[in-house]
């Protein structure tokens, strides 16, 4: 029986789903190691997970994670793999990994994927296409890169979670604006300063196993997650295709491989075993770039997205990819899309819910989820708002049709 640790920092909704997939998993031991308490488990899940629970202050320090990896190990056995969903685990994953021997991805490799300028820098080599950037240590530095590669400009940390703390630089009043954003660059904390692809937002989800691509989908964002954040009244939407290889994915899919090659390059089987997550761009001269790339499973609803789109569970499947080096590829069947319900206004908590009935009646037998905002709730701090809506038809253009009619007809207000 394999032995698998699941880092779930807090017992919430959305881990709790990995947390059940891998239980569901036969001829697996699952442990887990966790900042909440076992008292905090699920009751659903207790009697499922036949591994042991440990306790750490940090679920983010690698040597806490590493310690408690060890001591799963001395009183369960040898652990086979340490696994975690969340972007800002794979680093301290790695750090583990490397502490216990446990088979994995190393440092040197999710450096590459959590570390952007890294990350450029290996795509760069390899010739696949990413847009211009360095590192800055100052404001002053930041402005010599303005100087050089011209505006636009994006500048973010190289280490940042989605569009976080991404801003747009227009001009030398954006760059001096920097340190009142919360951006202050500086030896220990660098910026990467790049320059701003114009163009049309997609994502490419890749299963690797040993390094070989098993099975890809892809989303396209309206608007991108940046220009959702610079203008807050946007209400933000993701689709999902019908169409497993239309265009302009299918032209991609050539980048895609020859990026995730770069990235994976001399690492073990069990470490370029993954699903990732790649945002890319269509700029407006045709040229392909890529933008970041996750090895992790998406946000944004992709997952639920692609388990109805495919009639599966993606989360499940996942699970078993990790813990067995398993996947099956299922046939796409619907397009699938979700809408992120966002306020107006400079409140900061949500105070009217406008036009539910008309969407609910517009979209028709296409909704398939809606999670409202709620007058009193507070005011979210991403693009993803206050609520959501799935939304399921056997076309493309049925998709879209169903999320237009829910985002010109909702309106969340703040105060």
């Amino acid at each position: 029986m394999r032995h698998l640790v699941f880092v779930a920092p807090k017992f919430l909704e959305n881990t709790n789903r990995y947390l059940a997939g891998f239980a569901r998993l036969e001829g697996l031991r699952v442990s887990v190691i966790s900042e909440d308490p076992s008292a905090a488990i699920p009751g659903a899940l207790k009697p499922h997970l036949t591994g042991g629970h440990y306790q750490v202050k940090n679920p983010l320090d690698g040597m806490q994670l590493g310690e408690a990896c060890r001591s799963l190990a001395k009183h369960l056995g040898p652990i086979d793999r340490v696994t975690g969903a969340l972007e800002q685990l794979q680093l301290p994953l790695a750090q583990a990994r490397e502490f216990t021997g446990i088979p994995g991805m190393r440092l040197a490799h999710a450096r590459r994927f959590r570390d952007k300028d890294e990350m450029k820098r290996v795509l760069r080599e390899a010739g696949v296409p990413v847009a211009k950037s360095e590192l800055a240590t100052s404001i002053d530095e930041v402005a010599a890169l303005a100087r050089r590669l011209g505006f636009p400009l994006i500048a973010k940390p190289p280490a940042g979670l989605g569009s976080r703390g991404t801003f747009r630089l227009e001009s030398m009043d954006d760059v001096e604006s920097l340190p009142r954003l919360g951006l202050v660059p500086s030896p220990q904390s660098p910026v990467q300063v790049e320059q701003f692809v114009r163009g049309k937002e997609f994502t490419c989800e890749t299963v690797s196993i040993a390094g070989k691509t098993a099975w890809r989908s892809g989303t396209r964002y309206f608007p991108s997650p940046l220009e959702a954040l610079e203008n807050p009244w946007m209400q933000y939407c993701v689709l999902l295709p019908r169409e497993e290889n239309g265009d302009p994915w299918a032209r991609f899919h050539p980048v895609n491989e020859a990026a995730l090659q770069a990235l994976f390059a001399g690492s073990s089987a069990e470490a370029s075993t993954a699903l990732t997550h790649m945002e890319w761009f269509l700029a407006d001269d045709g040229q392909l770039v890529v933008g970041e790339v996750g090895a992790r499973p998406p946000g944004v609803n992709i997952m639920p997205l692609n388990s109805l789109a495919h009639e599966t569970n993606l989360i499940d499947d996942w699970c078993e990819l990790i813990a067995f080096d398993r996947f099956t590829p299922k046939p796409r069947k619907w397009a699938t899309g979700a809408a992120f319900l966002r306020g107006q206004g400079r409140g900061e908590r949500v105070v009217a819910v406008e036009g539910l009935e008309a969407a609910v009646e517009a979209a028709g037998e296409a909704l398939v989820e809606m999670r409202m905002p709620k007058v009193g709730m507070a005011r979210g701090s991403g693009y993803e708002g206050e609520g959501h809506a799935i939304v399921k038809a056997a076309t493309t253009e049925g998709v879209k049709q169903a999320l237009l009619g829910i985002i010109q007809r909702v309106q969340v207000r703040y105060g």
